[in-house]
């Protein structure tokens, strides 16, 4: 099975399934002489988390990270390394009674078509489960470009047509649904409950933002900074639309209203009347604040009686046992960071930086 790597300098590779033994990622590429920890690492898997609310799957994983290579007394060698995250609270018993059976909006059938063979057990590889190595080797990402002042960081803008409609950027981390909005967080609470006391789920918008942001990042032709972004953030389950700075509106507004009007410099950077391109022009970054939103499905794994069939063709009936979020969007923001983080590090290392030295 090929595509279970990321990157170009800054690689990754995940590996293992929803309920398997372990999951875990291998990073290579990484500069020698970073400072890190599994204190680090586990910052942003705690973000991640299951079971955090009851907003969101209650499935009890600690996600408990050991290195295993790659660090020589607390510092990075240069070397590929290697993170293991343990499952620890498997049930796949719940899924024994539609083994067979296709859930509907899942990869149930797709994998069946593909391989020939899937592990039926929390969707296997196609699990979100996966992510967890890809938070853990964008926890690494995120301290190099801490190092270089480019700061990255999401919130839940919409859930359902609720919409927030102030940033507190302070506020995101403070509240469980990870909304940038405390006026709103009552209502939007109040709809996720509703929704999965009714055995269904909720979809949502997600915004992520990059302050500090060089310019230079990205090339013009097949690897545009934003078709890379584009690329890590497709790749997350369930995510069903994308877009840069003011996305989908441009389509009915004028070149006028669109064109980000350049007002001269400061401390060598260009400095820029408005955001609309949201920080990249050209398939490269203009040193503007980097801004991208996403839209989140609602989760297929729902426990109300649906139709479906097995893989035999034969029509069944469908109740989806166990244990899911609502709403995947509260979950999903620390994951869109990491791939955001690896994306922006791998461009900066493509300027030929080898170390940590050479960064900071």
């Amino acid at each position: 099975m090929p595509g279970n790597s990321f990157g170009n300098i800054f690689k990754i590779t995940t590996w293992g399934e929803s309920h398997g033994k372990a999951l875990g990622v291998v990073i290579d590429g990484c500069p020698a002489g970073l400072k890190i920890s599994e204190k680090d690492i586990q910052l942003e898997l705690d973000r991640r988390m299951p079971g955090q609310s009851k907003y969101t799957t209650q499935r009890k994983e600690t996600d408990k990270v050991e290195i295993l290579s790659g660090l020589f007394n607390g510092v990075t060698t240069g070397t590929p390394i290697s993170m293991l995250i343990p499952n620890i609270d498997a049930i796949s018993k719940s899924y024994e009674n539609f083994k067979d059976i296709y859930r509907p909006g899942h990869a149930d059938l797709s994998y069946d078509e593909k391989y020939g063979i899937r592990d039926y057990r929390g969707g296997g590889r196609s699990s979100n489960r996966e992510t967890v190595g890809r938070v853990a080797a964008g926890a690494i990402a995120k301290k190099l470009l801490k190092a270089m002042k480019i700061k990255t960081f999401g919130f839940v803008q919409q859930i359902g047509n609720i919409k927030c409609e102030k940033i507190n950027i302070n506020y995101i981390e403070k509240n469980s649904l990870r909304i940038a909005d405390k006026g709103k967080f009552d209502e939007m609470a109040n709809l996720i409950d509703s929704v999965r006391k009714s055995g269904d789920s909720i979809g949502g918008v997600i915004e992520v933002r990059s302050t500090g942001m060089p310019a230079g990042l990205g090339s013009p032709v097949f690897e545009k900074l934003d078709a890379r972004l584009s690329s890590a953030i497709m790749g997350i389950g369930g995510v069903r639309g994308f877009e840069i700075g003011l996305g989908f509106q441009v389509a009915s507004m004028k070149g006028s209203e669109v064109n980000d009007i350049m007002v001269g410099k400061s401390k060598g950077k260009v400095k820029f009347r408005t955001n609309n391109a949201g920080g990249i022009l050209g398939g490269i970054s203009n040193g503007n604040d980097l801004i991208l939103r996403f839209a989140l499905k609602p989760t297929s794994s729902i426990s109300q009686k649906q139709d479906s069939i097995d893989n035999k063709g034969k029509q069944k009936k469908l109740q989806v046992k166990g244990r899911h979020d609502p709403c995947l969007c509260p979950r999903a923001v620390p994951i869109a960071e990491a791939m955001v983080n690896l994306v922006l590090l791998d461009c900066i290392l493509e300027n030929n930086l080898s170390t940590v030295k050479k960064i900071t």
